[in-house]
């Protein structure tokens, strides 16, 4: 069995706490945060479409940086993953054994920090650099996959703290560097396969 180190001592009182919460909150409500915090990463794919799609049809510039969102968001991912690697804390679920909304992952799949609030984090930065109103949306967004996956149980709050950060750094590092070569990238891009990809007929 694969073991790594107990984050229990950063917050772990606080994530009994929210666990205790959880207990002693109805049914429905539960099911409703559970479901969000397992598919609730599919709405800011869904943003994604819509910003890029309103971009296109408006013919603005902003469309090259819509085009790059998902990769910004992988970059966020990719760039958790590596910290995953790094820090191999264990899952508050394993450590302090206590029953959870969510099936508690297994040994080796690490807490520290939270893929799910880095890519909501990633993807919320990064759209916020193509429209501030989808921008805004996927924000609060963002902080709700972050607070739930405390609330099933998954991952201690300083693990979706951080995760929060490295998404939004590497998303606004990112970000603004597509965005100063926006209009070389436009250009570039307009004389190749993805011309239709960057404005209406």
């Amino acid at each position: 069995m694969t073991s790594g180190h107990n984050g229990s001592g950063i917050d772990g009182n606080a994530y009994i706490d929210v666990i205790d919460l959880a207990h002693r909150t109805p049914g429905w409500l539960n099911d409703a945060i559970a479901a969000w915090s397992l598919y609730g990463l599919l709405l800011f794919a869904v943003l994604m479409v819509a910003a890029w799609w309103g971009a296109r049809r408006s013919g603005s510039p902003s469309a090259v940086t819509a085009l790059a969102v998902p990769l910004i968001t992988l970059a966020g991912f990719g760039v958790d993953l590596l910290l995953k690697l790094v820090f191999h804390e264990d899952r508050p679920c394993q450590s302090l054994h206590v029953a959870v909304l969510e099936a508690c992952p297994a040994p080796g799949d690490w807490s520290f920090p939270s893929n799910h609030a880095a890519i909501a984090s990633a993807a919320a930065v990064a759209l916020l650099f193509v429209s501030r109103r989808l921008g805004a949306v996927a924000v609060v967004a963002a902080l709700l996959m972050a607070a739930s996956r405390v609330w099933v149980g998954v991952h201690y709050p300083h693990d979706v703290l951080a995760g929060l950060a490295v998404g939004a750094i590497v998303a606004a590092v990112c970000g603004r560097a597509v965005k100063r070569r926006q209009g070389a990238l436009t250009e570039r891009l307009g004389q190749g396969p993805l011309r239709p990809l960057l404005s209406s007929p």
